[in-house]
């Protein structure tokens, strides 16, 4: 039988205080309730940190990870391999780490050599694929994981097929606080001789403060000495983006209903000391929260556990917790409700003390140092089971096995392209041609290439400049008159034409959605949504079915926000039928196409049709998307296997022989984003496969084995002819290939880590 090794070291990563917010206590109180009950265990930290953050962090955090420098991650894992450490807790929440869902964290996991063990704070029910894809790759990494709640446990063993034995459910830790009666903290906050209400946490609009607030004129009739207490700060990244709009609005509530009175704004962040005072002070806590999709509430177990009675929404962690008369479950969104649950606990005071009771008893096991043991155990079983496991050396691969090697992002020629009215359209080799002025397709494309940078997390202050610019660009490009935007522009800041063509508005509506859907810029969402409703009927109106795709894509992602838009919902159903349609009456077994004739941005329809299945849960819609991408790449593959796109010089029509030159790298692109979307719906790795295959036709794998990337300038060749590369560089074959590399880092570090953006600013 094999000794017990004991565990010398334990390294905590995750968020970590003076840094504000739940996971940073969390990841706090655990480190220090582990240090308390065992000493002898050497302890360290790994903080999360953002970009241009500086912390003054205690001497327990020993490394940094940057949010959003992968590279970090990829040290962190170095940093822990070298330094001994036994097992790792690591702290998971979609939104504390960098990458597309808090992807880069796999960079970190991937690298470890000792056993890990991952506490869950968000378990989603409906995950999209890849949060589903990040999560299970994270919990496959781990040797346990860590859930909450009962509902957890449940998620994990049904939607992430997690064995049972893999999983540990361990509450969420409280403060040890004696049972004493609220009037002993009241004197230190001047609310002697008051009913205390309490909420507390950071300061969002998903709270639902505002409905406790409309309960309050219905509870002070029946107890005019009630007063209620919201403590804390307004959530950072909330600040940030709205500044102090949420706390303003409570406050104008306050003043409106003339209860000012009863009503105490704390606008700090309190120590764990503070904190347990202004728990103990109060006799009733609400949390009303408005979205029942959250598993854990370290608010919600601190008051309970500290015996107070609890009133609370039906979110899943509240259902779980105050079942059994420990607590009142109201409905979300019912002030009502909310006064006469509070009225009745204030009226029925043995019943009060009697939740109070039971809660307290029940968190006596919820307590920190009993959960220091509880962890310890998991620590250890995680040790043990990676003892008996083989050697962990990572095999050697093959250079075929290896992931790719994908090059830093240049903006050089981007930048060199842009002006203060736009991107232009082309380019003698690398210098800008003037005389070819600019056109809305290539601003819609520079737009859209701005929001995958920012979705990646590695957006800076000149992306977003460029951002801004392409934006300007499409508003002046929309003539409200005749509700159509104009595409071609001279250099003399004059319209060419009065109505674009039919895949230019497509391609903008898809511009704009993705704005809508991914952006992280609070001012140009609220401009594409704006701009997106002005002008989403047209879609229909239009006959390119590219056109069609264009407008499907952008809805998509719109209806990511806004998925309750019934206008836009219909629209999204009659572009899907108009292509179905087109499908049924052309394709043939030979030919599974929609139309007689392929040009190009083929792949486009394939792709609207892939993500407009999957988000309708329509099988035979999918099965037409992935079906039809398949006999177009098949069709685009040469006989050393490369991708051969099918060339403008004639393009292919059916019965006829096609075209072979020149290639344009948007008819690359449109493949490689279909290749992706098909790999995150599906989950099928060949799909992943061709992406990475299709995207290495810049690099030489080609008909003629010529690179089209230009290293020096960031830009890319305009097309591969019979017997050359075309030398310019366009605004077109410059964001094809940088939206083509976006895109292939967008789903590379769903497996494998990458390289850090570069050269943003040149």
């Amino acid at each position: 039988m094999m000794k017990k090794q004991k565990i010398k070291k334990i390294a905590f990563v995750g968020n970590y205080l003076p840094r504000r917010c739940g996971i940073a206590t969390f990841t706090y109180e655990l480190y220090n309730a582990i240090k308390n009950q065992y000493p002898q265990i050497d302890s360290i930290v790994l903080a999360i940190t953002d970009k241009n953050q500086n912390f003054d962090y205690p001497s327990e955090v020993r490394f940094e990870i940057i949010k959003q420098d992968i590279s970090t991650y990829q040290k962190a894992a170095d940093f822990l391999n070298y330094n001994n450490v036994d097992v790792v807790s690591l702290q998971h929440e979609y939104g504390i780490f960098g990458g597309v869902e808090g992807s880069h964290i796999l960079a970190l996991v991937r690298n470890l050599r000792m056993p890990i063990v991952t506490t869950l704070h968000t378990i989603l029910e409906k995950p999209n694929p890849e949060q589903k894809k990040v999560l299970k790759e994270v919990i496959n990494y781990s040797s346990k994981v860590i859930t909450m709640t009962e509902k957890g446990r449940t998620f994990l063993r049904e939607i992430y097929k997690v064995p049972d034995e893999k999983i540990d459910l361990i509450p969420h830790g409280i403060p040890d606080m004696p049972f004493v009666d609220p009037n002993f903290y009241k004197d230190r906050f001047g609310v002697e001789g008051n009913y205390v209400i309490l909420t507390f946490g950071l300061l969002s609009p998903g709270k639902g403060i505002e409905y406790v607030l409309w309960a309050l004129p219905k509870i002070i009739k029946k107890f005019p000495n009630v007063v209620y207490i919201i403590l804390g700060t307004t959530h950072p990244n909330i600040l940030k983006e709205h500044g102090e709009s949420y706390r303003l609005f409570l406050e104008r509530i306050a003043h409106e209903l003339n209860i000012k009175k009863h009503v105490i704004f704390y606008n700090r962040f309190v120590d764990s000391e503070e904190l347990n005072e202004f728990i103990g002070a109060a006799d009733i806590y609400i949390t009303p929260y408005l979205n029942k999709a959250q598993i854990t509430s370290g608010t919600l177990s601190y008051t309970f556990g500290c015996g107070k009675a609890v009133i609370s929404t039906p979110y899943w962690h509240a259902e779980e917790l105050l079942s059994d008369d420990r607590g009142i479950l109201v409905p979300f969104r019912d002030s009502d409700a909310i006064a006469d649950a509070v009225i009745e606990l204030l009226s029925n005071e043995a019943r009060r003390h009697s939740m109070r009771k039971k809660a307290y008893m029940i968190g006596r096991e919820m307590v920190w140092s009993n959960i220091a043991h509880l962890y310890i155990n998991s620590f250890q079983q995680a040790r043990e089971l990676a003892l008996q496991k083989p050697s962990s050396i990572t095999p050697l691969k093959t250079l075929d096995d290896q992931r790719m090697e994908l090059p830093e992002f240049n903006l050089k020629h981007l930048n060199n392209l842009t002006d203060s009215t736009g991107i232009l359209q082309h380019a003698r080799f690398s210098i800008p041609r003037y005389n070819e002025g600019y056109c809305l397709d290539d601003n819609a494309r520079a737009l859209f290439f701005t929001v995958q940078l920012d979705d990646l997390g590695i957006a800076d202050d000149n992306v977003y400049r460029l951002a801004n610019i392409y934006a300007a660009f499409i508003e002046y490009a929309y003539n409200n008159k005749i509700r159509r935007f104009r595409n071609f522009m001279n250099f003399e800041r004059k319209w060419t034409e009065e109505i674009g063509s039919d895949d230019s508005q497509g391609r903008t509506i898809w511009a704009l959605g993705t704005v809508i859907g991914k952006s992280t810029k609070k001012h140009l969402q609220i401009w594409a949504t704006q701009m997106f409703n002005d002008t989403i009927s047209i879609i229909p109106e239009l006959t390119s079915p590219r056109a069609w795709a264009f407008g499907l894509l952008g809805i998509n992602e719109y209806l990511q926000k806004l998925s309750g838009d019934r206008l836009v919902l219909s629209i999204r159903e009659e572009l899907v039928n108009k292509l179905m349609r087109l499908y049924s009456d052309v394709a043939t077994e030979n030919w599974k196409w929609f139309e007689n004739y392929l040009t190009y941005d083929n792949a486009k329809i394939s792709q609207a049709l892939i993500l407009s299945g999957y988000q309708m849960n329509n099988s035979e819609i999918l099965t037409v998307g992935l079906e039809s991408l398949k006999w177009l790449i098949d069709l685009q593959l040469n006989e050393k296997g490369y991708f051969s796109p099918i060339g403008s010089e004639g393009w292919f029509v059916k019965g006829k022989e096609r075209a072979r030159f020149d290639q344009q790298p948007v008819s690359v692109c449109d493949a490689i984003l279909a290749c992706a979307e098909a790999y995150r719906v599906t989950g099928d790795d060949e799909w992943y496969k061709l992406s990475k295959l299709i995207f290495e036709w810049f690099f030489g794998k080609n008909d003629l084995g010529l690179q089209l990337y230009d290293v020096s300038t960031g830009g890319c060749y305009d097309a591969l002819q019979v017997d050359r590369v075309n030398l310019n560089q366009g605004a077109e074959s410059t964001l094809s290939f940088l939206i083509s590399l976006a895109e292939v880092y967008r789903i590379e570090n769903m497996v494998k880590a990458y390289e850090k953006l570069n050269h943003l600013e040149e």
